[in-house]
């Protein structure tokens, strides 16, 4: 196949309509912070300013790297922020009127800005770079003129607020590990600690072990973000009557973000901005219009190099390859001919290719409509495609798998749901739901069996192990195959329909978990089987032994002895004659190939099936992956038994490749 690394392929990208006159989509407005007059937030990797009434922002920075987390200062004069103008997350200060910013950090550690001391002399930071505690944030703070920094007497912090007078600070003592992770509530719940920097003793906030963070310290209250009472939400805690109450209520989305200002509270809520006041308590909605010289949304062409490259398939010749990258579905061929775009659809999300068995065809998901919907497009690019929607509530889709006749796509979703549609009455029907979610795309492995009447997959149980089942579309019902006592993978059906093969592990222990300890370096290894689907099949492992046999028994093998002797004397004399009757045979060979194999009828005995499961005579090794080929060969991916630092990135996808028949 032609290598990728030398087709580099251009696309289009059409992205002005981001940006399009008066009736803009909505925005992804970030880390909001407030003055007497203005607003700061970042949008599009830059800062902007606009005025707290709204209209049109106008950009503040323009770096090549990303600027975020900007803070006003007390006067509301100067803004600190985190930027990567050289490569490197550090506090900078800029003018709020504008101009050149003005580098204070320097320490190779990211720096994240967390605010301002009261007096405006001094930015509040906080950083790992000096933590003798693996990657755990400190805060610290650096003159506004320049100088190095200072710890706080606090081992551990992130988020902070100042009191009024500079003695105390409202901080949150621990990162959280996953902040888009709504309603945890794990043993990584933040809490926020009010600390007396004279001494480092602590008052903590009330809580439930609810998720709290964003101090803000005005006055003789400390307003935060929390989750105590469902949507992330607006909180206030009196510093003298030790009360926490609500003070806005969130009546949508979480808050995200939340910064004070001299008289408001500005809030980021699902990409929007509003303002809190705080003496009326009341919040407003901030419409904000942004225009401006936004690079990355004008239309321009972009390389697709390999490392783009998100899914891919081949055609069922090999001829060509299918390819999802920047969001494009392209084809590619074995050797001659052009790289093809299917979709051209620059403004759409179009991905997961899978070719069809009959060639004809390639179905993919589209977001096209607004939602993910299936697609099937001819191959050759020409013509509309053919949207297929999989019902509500919508969700995202993976891994389009067709039937051997082309004629139906099973898929997964990530409400871990194994659906199938039939292309002739496309309603999406339910087959199974998946039992755990996992931090990886959603993956039950379904292969089709080669009539097209069964779905084999695998399933976790309640236990955390997989088990294989397959499920009959003309019964609409699933079976398990394998007992559970074991973590059965990678289920491949042989081509004659009389076996289906699988991998098992029984020394795979924690690693079901993901993210427990106990399961690292821990050595797993899989062995391969094969169920008899029928129970009048033989088994394909029956043992054989050789056996003498008496003179009676063995005169026929004497006979056959002799019959082949003069067989092959024969044989020599008539040898011209086979040569001229060479042409007849090429011709019946042709006939021969005009003529359709035997249709393969699948046969599934479920009772008993479990004494009909046999181990193949391949060592047990730390299996990856399991294809097959033409009937009794088997391909399986291995990787090492223990993945350290040391090995390679492609450990993940198979070190190596071995057909065994």
């Amino acid at each position: 196949m032609r290598r990728l690394s030398s087709a580099v392929l251009i696309v289009f990208i059409a992205a002005a309509f981001l940006h399009a006159g008066p009736s803009d989509p909505p925005l992804l407005l970030r880390f909001p912070t407030v003055n007497k007059t203005h607003i700061v937030f970042n949008y599009g990797g830059d800062l902007w300013i606009v005025s707290r009434d709204g209209g049109d922002a106008h950009p503040l920075t323009s770096g090549i790297g990303a600027e975020s987390l900007p803070y006003f200062s007390p006067d509301g004069s100067m803004i600190a922020f985190t930027g990567e103008y050289d490569g490197n997350r550090d506090v900078y200060v800029v003018p709020t009127v504008g101009g050149v910013p003005r580098r204070l950090t320097y320490h190779p550690a990211d720096e994240f800005v967390a605010g301002w001391t009261p007096d405006g002399k001094k930015i509040l930071f906080n950083s790992w770079g000096s933590n003798f505690i693996h990657f755990e944030d400190q805060l610290f703070t650096v003159p506004v003129e320049g100088g190095l920094p200072t710890a706080l007497p606090l081992p551990i912090a992130e988020d902070a607020s100042f009191s009024p007078d500079g003695t105390h600070i409202a901080y949150v003592p621990h990162p959280k590990w996953q902040e888009a992770w709504k309603r945890y509530h794990g043993g990584q719940t933040t809490p926020i600690w009010i600390a007396d920097l004279k001494d480092s003793s602590i008052v903590k906030i009330p809580r439930d072990n609810s998720n709290d963070h964003h101090p803000m310290w005005i006055g003789d209250t400390i307003y935060f973000l929390s989750d105590r009472n469902g949507p992330v939400s607006l909180f206030a805690y009196d510093t003298k009557s030790k009360q926490v109450t609500e003070a806005l209520h969130s009546d949508g989305f979480d808050f995200k973000t939340a910064t004070a200002g001299p008289d408001a509270i500005v809030i980021e809520q699902f990409g929007a901005i509003k303002l809190y006041d705080l003496q009326s308590r009341q919040a407003r909605n901030v419409n904000i219009h942004v225009s401006g010289d936004l690079v990355s949304v004008r239309p321009h062409f972009a390389k697709v190099e390999p490392k783009r490259i998100e899914n891919f398939g081949i055609s069922p010749t090999g001829a060509r390859a299918v390819f999802e990258a920047w969001g494009e579905i392209f084809t590619v061929p074995t050797d001659k001919g052009d790289i093809r775009n299917l979709t051209h659809s620059p403004a759409v999300a179009d991905r997961d290719p899978a070719w069809s068995p009959d060639g004809k065809s390639i179905a993919y998901f589209s977001d096209e409509s607004g939602e993910y919907e299936l697609c099937i497009r001819d191959q050759n690019g020409l013509g509309a495609a053919r949207h297929i929607n999989l019902g509500k509530p919508p969700t995202f889709y993976y891994t389009p798998t067709w039937s051997p006749d082309s004629k139906k796509i099973a898929y997964i979703d990530k409400r871990l749901q194994l659906s199938y549609v039939d292309l002739e009455n496309p309603a999406p029907k339910l087959v199974d739901t998946d039992y755990y979610w996992t931090f990886a795309n959603p993956s039950t492995a379904q292969t089709w069996s080669p009539d097209s009447k069964w779905l084999a997959y695998i399933k976790q149980l309640p236990s955390g192990l997989h088990a294989v089942f397959v499920y009959s579309l003309e019964q609409a019902k699933m079976f398990q195959i394998t007992d559970g006592m074991s973590d059965a993978l990678y289920p491949v059906w042989d081509k004659n329909g009389k076996y289906l093969y699988f991998t098992a592990s029984t020394n795979t222990a924690l690693t079901t978990a993901g993210l427990d300890m106990t399961s690292d370096e821990h050595r797993v290894t899989r062995s391969v089987y094969v169920a008899v689907l029928s129970k009048d099949e033989k088994s394909p492992l029956a043992p054989e032994s050789d056996e003498e046999k008496d003179k009676d028994e063995s005169k026929p093998d004497q006979e056959k002895d002799k019959n082949k002797e003069e067989a092959r004397e024969k044989g020599k004399s008539k040898k011209a004659e086979s040569d001229s009757a060479t042409a007849d045979k090429d011709k019946d060979k042709d006939k021969d190939k005009g003529k359709k194999d035997e249709p393969v009828i699948v046969k599934i005995d479920i009772d008993g099936i479990g004494q009909r499961i046999l181990s193949l005579p391949i060592p047990g090794r730390n299996y990856l992956n399991m294809l097959g080929g033409k009937s009794g060969v088997l391909f399986l991916s291995e990787g090492p038994l223990v993945v350290t630092d040391d090995c390679p990135a492609s450990v993940g996808n198979g070190e190596s490749v071995r057909p065994l028949r």
